[in-house]
């Protein structure tokens, strides 16, 4: 229960595309943190998706729908979420945010790391939303600073809202494996361990965890937007977990809220 008019946040692993248009565990999770959680005035999301040189913030009246994905049922394709943006919040970013190189940018919208999730959450597209992109040239603990940097934001009862995975390795995918493989069992749950007990640094520092950091972080994009979230948290916050699991060896649906 929230003892305070903090809105909380969340970092969901938003896995395959494919849970836009699908119903199993992970997506009635969704479902009910959309119904659970105070409503929010506008969503901040940090997608994984939206991952390339410099800082930037989508600040549309009306931010298209990006369809970043490819080799899909024409059925994904069809899925319209039609959420409009928020130029003055994207305007209050852009303010807020001065430890690291920041500017507006129209060319991208809201995409499948964010919509995909939130059609669950919040089904009639009708909470704006505004995107913040990752930056591939900062490094974790600057993504961290902005991340403390937007704490004021839930304050204003704004959503922040991260979409990543932990664990997300292509590569190595098996289609037919519905768990993972004991490293990124490893490396996930050593994530989510370091959260709870608040130790930041260690979540900033996740690649000193040697080979099961490596393999489930080849890249660190669905990884970073975590930071986002971690950064914006605060000491008092109380922490739960949702979907804690892995599948197809190499894919981590967990997700985390902190209220």
């Amino acid at each position: 229960m929230m003892t305070t008019d903090r809105m909380p946040m969340i970092f969901a692993g938003h896995g395959s595309p494919m849970s836009a248009i699908e119903n199993n565990t992970f997506t009635a999770a969704w479902e009910t943190i959309g119904k659970e959680l105070p409503r929010p005035k506008a969503i901040l999301a940090i997608s994984a998706h939206w991952f390339g040189s410099g800082l930037k913030v989508q600040p549309q009246e009306l931010p298209q729908q990006i369809y970043d994905m490819y080799g899909f049922p024409q059925a994904l394709y069809d899925l319209k979420y039609t959420a409009k943006g928020n130029p003055a919040l994207a305007e209050m970013v852009l303010k807020m945010i001065q430890s690291h190189p920041v500017q507006p940018d129209d060319t991208w919208g809201i995409d499948h790391g964010t919509w995909a999730v939130l059609c669950k959450m919040y089904p009639h597209a009708d909470i704006p939303i505004v995107q913040l992109s990752i930056d591939l040239d900062a490094t974790p603990k600057e993504l961290y600073q902005i991340g403390q940097e937007l704490q004021p934001l839930r304050d204003q009862g704004i959503l922040i809202f991260a979409s990543g995975d932990v664990v997300h390795n292509l590569r190595l995918l098996d289609w037919n494996r519905e768990d993972g493989f004991d490293w990124a069992d490893a490396f996930d749950q050593y994530i989510r361990d370091r959260i709870l007990a608040h130790d930041d640094d260690a979540v900033i520092n996740f690649m000193d965890f040697g080979d099961p950091a490596r393999l489930s972080c080849p890249t660190p994009e669905h990884f970073y937007p975590l930071l986002y979230v971690l950064g914006a948290s605060a000491q008092n916050d109380h922490i739960r977990v949702f979907n804690d699991a892995r599948t197809m060896g190499s894919l981590s649906l967990t997700g985390f809220i902190w209220e």
